[in-house]
C-alpha cells in the first residue's frame, strides 16, 4: 500500500469527539479524497443549509470557482426588494455553507437582482 493511501486511511481512522451524521462523514470523506463539492447539493439543500428565513428570500443562481479553488456563490433575491435584506445576511450565509461542508469553501457571495 502506498504512503498516500496509508495517510488517507489514517485520516479516516481518527475518531471524532461526537457522533457524526452520514452527510458530514461523507463530506469529510470527499474532502480527504479531494472531490469537489457538488453545486447541485448546495442548491438541493439550500433551505437546510441557510434556514427557512434566508431561503424564503433568495435562491442559488449559480456557483463559480475562484482562482484559489474556492467558490463564489451567486444568489438571486426572490424579488428585487429583498436584495438589501439579503445583503445583511451574506456573512451568515458564508458561515453556514462552510459549516455545512466542514471546510472553508466559500470565498464570497454575490447578489444578482
Amino acid at each position: 500500500m502506498s504512503n498516500q493511501q496509508n495517510n488517507m486511511f489514517n485520516k479516516l481512522k481518527k475518531r471524532k469527539a461526537k457522533p457524526q451524521t452520514i452527510a458530514s462523514a461523507f463530506g469529510d470523506l470527499l474532502h480527504i479524497m479531494k472531490v469537489r463539492v457538488s453545486d447541485s447539493d448546495l442548491i438541493n439543500n439550500w433551505e437546510t443549509i441557510v434556514g427557512s428565513e434566508i431561503s424564503a428570500i433568495a435562491k442559488v443562481l449559480c456557483v463559480k470557482t475562484t482562482k484559489d479553488n474556492r467558490f463564489n456563490v451567486v444568489l438571486q433575491p426572490v424579488t428585487p426588494a429583498f436584495a438589501l435584506e439579503l445583503s445583511y445576511h451574506v456573512q451568515e450565509c458564508i458561515e453556514k455553507i462552510n459549516h455545512y461542508y466542514r471546510q472553508d469553501i466559500v470565498a464570497k457571495i454575490t447578489i444578482r437582482k
